[in-house]
C-alpha cells in the first residue's frame, strides 16, 4: 500500500507557536562558562536573568530584553495614535447631527408640498379612471386636508431653523449649548444628540467617581440633584481637611461611599482615589495643544448641562490641586501618530500607559529574579499578552528549576553548586572537547605492554593461537551450522571458534598541574585550563574508574585541588608567581603512594617558573633566575628518578618558557606541546584517551 509522505510547514515565528519550556539542563549548560570563569553561581544566575539564552529552536530573553520590549509596546501606542482626533471626532458627530436635523427639516418641508399638490390634483381632476383605487387616500385626505397656511406656517418655521443651523458657532462647546436650548423638528437628529450628550456625561462623571455606572446611564432631575448633593458634601469635606480640621469621613462613606466603588479609611485614600480616577482625563487634555485643550473642556463642560453640577465639580478640580500638587498619576505623553479615537477610546488608551508605566517604573526596580515576586503578572498580561507575561514567569523560576533538578542549592552566602552539577558542568567540557577528535587527531603515542591480556570489547575474531579465550558461544555454535546444516549434534572445529577482541587499558594515575598567575587570566587561557581539568575529571570517572586523577593549581604557592572545587576556583590576585617547583614536590608526592601502572603529570602553563621555595621561604623574581631554573629542574629530575613523566602544554612561545620547557624534556623525557586555549582541551584529553587504549588482535 503506497503511503502518503509527511509534509512539514515552515512559518516565520510569530509569538503563537508553543514552544517546549527551558530545562534546568539547558538553564545549567548556559551558565557553565560563566561559572568557569569566576566560579560564583550568583553571579553566572545574573548574567542568565540579565541576558537570556538561546537553544537552536528557542529562546528565552533576558529582563533587559524584556524590559526593552515593554518599553517598546508603549512606544508603539505613542507613535499611533493621535489624541487631537477626539476633538475631530466630536466636531465630526455634532456636524452629523446638524446635517441629520437639516435633511429632516428638509424632508418634512418636501412631504407637506407633496400633499398639497395631491390634493389640488385630485380637486381638479375628478376623473372616473382609478376612482375606486384612490377613494381610500381621497378619503383620509378629505378627513385632514393639507392647509396651505399651515404648509407656508411650517416652511417659515423651517426657515428659521435652517437659520438658526447655520448660525450655529463653530466650536463644539458653543454648538453643544446651542443645540442644547434648540427644539429638533428630526426625530432621529434629536436621538443622536442626546446619545451625544449622555456618553460625554457619562465619560466626564465615570472619570471621577467610579461608582457612577449605573447611576448616570440616565441622569433624571432626581439623580442630578443627588449628585449636585454628594459634589457640595465632598467639596466641604476637602476643605475642611485642607483647613488642618477632622472631617466626618465616615458619615460622608455611609452617606456617598456607593459613588466610589470602594472603601477608604482616611482622607488621604479618598484624595489618592480620586486623583487616580481623573487622572486619565486630566492627562489627555494635558496632552493636547491648549487651544484644542481649551475647546474640549469647554464642550465637556457644556454637556453636563447644569450650571450648578459644574461649579461643583470645577471647585473639586481646585481643591485637588491644592490638596495633590503634583498628582503622581497625571501625566502628558508625547503623541506622534495619525490614527483617530473617540473620547472613549482615548480616556482608556491614557489610563493604559498610566499602567504600562506604572508597570515599567515596578520592573526598573527589579535586581534579580527574586524581586519579580512583587510584580504583577496578571496586570502584566492583560497590558502585555500573555507570551510577554510567560517570559517573565519563567525568569522567575530559574532558581526553581536548578533547586529541583538538584543543581543548586541555597547557603548563608547565597546559592552553590551541588557535585550533581559539576559532574554536568564536566561532561559539558568533555563534549565541548570530543566534538572535533575526528578531525583534529594529535599524534599517537607508544606505551610498554606485554601479554595477551585486555578488556572485551562487543567485536568478535576467529580465534588464533594464542587470543584470551573469551568464546563468543552463539556465532562459535552458529558457525559450525552453517558450515554442516541444520541437525544434531552440533560438531564444533578449529575453525568454527570465535573470541572477543580485546583492548588493553592502561591504569594510570594523572596529575593535572594547572597555571592559576594573573598571566594565565590576562591571556585568556585560563577558562580554558579549568574545563580541561573538568573534562578529565568527568572522562575518567566515567569511562576510567579505576584511574586516579589529581589536580594542583600553582602560583606562588600551589594546592591540591578537589573537583567539587574547580567551578569555584580562580587566580591568586595577591601574590605574584609562577611556582612551578611546588607544584611538582605535591605532585611527587601524591603519585608516590601509585605503584605500577602509568603515573604523569600533565603541565598547563603561560609562563616559565618565577618562584621556588628556598628552605622554607619562598623567593619570587621576573625575569626568572638561573636559580629558579635550577631549583625547578632538580624537582623535575626527582620525578624523573620516580618514572613520573611530565608532559607539557605551552599556551605561550616565550624564550624564557622555550628555553625551560627544552631542558626539562631533555631530563624527563616527556612531551612539550604548544597549544592555543581553544583547543587545549582536545589536545589533552585525545592524548589521553590514545594512551589509554590500543586495539588487539
Amino acid at each position: 500500500m503506497e503511503t502518503t509522505p509527511y509534509r512539514f510547514r515552515y512559518s516565520r515565528w510569530d509569538g503563537t507557536q508553543n514552544i517546549d519550556a527551558f530545562t534546568a539542563d539547558e538553564l545549567l549548560e548556559a551558565m557553565a562558562d560563566d561559572l568557569l570563569a569566576e566560579g560564583d553561581v550568583n553571579r553566572a544566575l545574573q548574567r542568565l536573568f540579565r541576558w537570556g539564552i538561546d537553544r537552536p529552536d528557542a529562546r528565552m530573553p533576558g529582563f533587559r530584553e524584556l524590559l526593552e520590549r515593554l518599553r517598546e509596546q508603549r512606544r508603539q501606542l505613542l507613535q499611533r495614535y493621535d489624541p487631537g482626533s477626539v476633538l475631530e471626532d466630536l466636531t465630526r458627530r455634532l456636524e452629523d447631527v446638524i446635517q441629520t436635523e437639516r435633511a429632516g427639516i428638509e424632508r418634512r418641508v418636501q412631504e407637506g408640498r407633496e400633499r398639497l399638490a395631491r390634493a389640488r390634483e385630485q380637486q381638479t381632476h375628478g376623473a372616473h379612471e382609478g376612482e375606486e383605487e384612490s377613494a381610500g387616500e381621497v378619503g383620509a385626505e378629505e378627513m385632514s386636508p393639507p392647509d396651505p397656511a399651515l404648509q407656508r406656517l411650517l416652511e417659515r418655521m423651517a426657515q428659521q431653523k435652517l437659520s438658526f443651523l447655520d448660525q450655529l458657532p463653530p466650536d463644539p462647546a458653543g454648538r453643544i449649548r446651542a443645540l442644547t436650548e434648540y427644539e429638533f423638528m428630526d426625530p432621529e437628529a434629536r436621538r443622536k444628540f442626546q446619545e451625544l450628550l449622555a456618553a460625554l456625561q457619562r465619560q466626564v462623571l465615570e472619570q471621577t467617581f467610579q461608582g457612577l455606572q449605573q447611576a448616570i446611564q440616565n441622569l433624571t432631575p432626581e439623580a442630578i440633584g443627588e449628585l449636585r448633593q454628594m459634589l457640595r458634601d465632598l467639596n466641604e469635606l476637602l476643605q475642611e481637611h485642607a483647613r488642618g480640621g477632622q472631617p466626618d469621613l465616615e458619615r460622608f462613606k455611609h452617606r456617598w461611599g456607593h459613588y466610589f466603588g470602594r472603601d477608604f479609611n482616611s482622607v488621604e485614600e479618598l484624595l489618592d482615589h480620586l486623583a487616580r480616577q481623573m487622572a486619565a482625563m486630566q492627562s489627555l487634555l494635558d496632552s493636547l495643544p491648549a487651544e484644542m485643550r481649551q475647546q474640549l473642556e469647554e464642550a465637556l463642560d457644556a454637556a453636563l448641562r447644569d450650571p450648578e453640577l459644574q461649579r461643583e465639580l470645577r471647585q473639586l478640580g481646585r481643591l485637588l490641586g491644592q490638596l495633590m500638587p503634583d498628582n503622581p498619576y497625571r501625566q502628558a505623553q508625547s503623541f506622534s501618530g495619525s490614527e483617530e479615537l473617540t473620547l472613549g477610546q482615548a480616556l482608556r488608551l491614557m489610563e493604559q500607559l498610566r499602567a504600562m508605566q506604572e508597570l515599567e517604573e515596578q520592573l526598573e526596580g527589579v535586581r534579580d529574579w527574586r524581586d519579580l515576586g512583587r510584580v504583577d503578572l496578571e496586570r502584566l498580561r492583560e497590558l502585555y499578552g500573555d507570551e510577554l507575561a510567560a517570559q517573565l514567569d519563567a525568569l522567575r523560576q530559574i532558581t526553581r528549576l536548578l533547586e529541583e533538578a538538584g543543581y543548586i542549592q541555597r547557603t548563608r552566602r547565597g546559592y552553590e553548586l551541588t557535585p550533581r552539577a559539576i559532574r554536568k558542568i564536566g561532561q559539558k567540557a568533555l563534549r565541548e572537547i570530543f566534538q572535533h577528535l575526528k578531525r583534529d587527531r594529535f599524534g599517537q603515542h607508544q606505551i610498554e605492554r606485554s601479554g595477551r591480556g585486555g578488556e572485551p570489547i562487543e567485536e568478535t575474531k576467529s580465534y588464533e593461537f594464542g587470543d584470551p579465550f573469551l568464546l563468543h558461544l552463539p556465532r562459535t555454535v552458529m558457525n559450525a551450522v552453517q558450515r554442516e546444516g541444520p541437525g544434531t549434534p552440533v560438531r564444533l572445529q578449529p575453525a568454527d571458534f570465535e573470541v572477543f577482541r580485546t583492548e588493553s587499558t592502561s591504569r594510570a594515575a594523572t596529575v593535572l598541574m594547572v597555571d592559576m598567575s594573573r598571566s594565565m587570566l590576562y591571556n585568556g587561557c585560563f577558562l580554558a585550563a579549568k574545563k580541561v581539568a573538568l573534562a578529565l575529571d568527568s572522562l575518567i570517572r566515567t569511562q576510567f574508574p579505576r584511574d586516579t586523577l589529581y589536580i594542583i593549581g600553582f602560583s606562588y604557592l600551589a594546592s591540591v585541588l578537589t573537583p567539587e572545587e574547580l567551578p569555584h576556583i580562580t587566580w591568586d590576585e595577591y601574590n605574584y608567581g609562577t611556582n612551578m617547583q611546588h607544584g611538582f614536590m605535591l605532585a611527587r608526592q601524591l603519585l608516590s603512594r601509585h605503584r605500577g601502572g602509568t603515573r604523569q603529570i600533565i603541565l598547563i602553563t603561560d609562563g616559565e617558573p618565577t618562584a621556588y621555595f628556598d628552605g622554607e621561604q619562598v623567593r619570587f623574581s621576573y625575569p626568572p633566575t638561573y636559580q629558579t631554573f635550577q631549583e625547578t629542574l632538580k624537582e623535575v629530575a626527582r620525578c624523573t628518578r620516580e618514572e613520573i613523566v611530565i608532559n607539557t602544554f605551552m599556551l605561550e612561545r616565550s624564550p624564557y618558557l622555550a628555553s625551560f620547557v627544552n631542558e626539562m624534556t631533555r631530563i624527563n623525557k616527556g612531551r612539550a606541546f604548544f597549544a592555543t586555549p581553544d583547543h587545549l582541551g582536545e589536545y589533552i584529553v585525545m592524548d589521553y584517551v590514545v594512551n589509554k587504549r590500543f586495539r588487539l588482535r
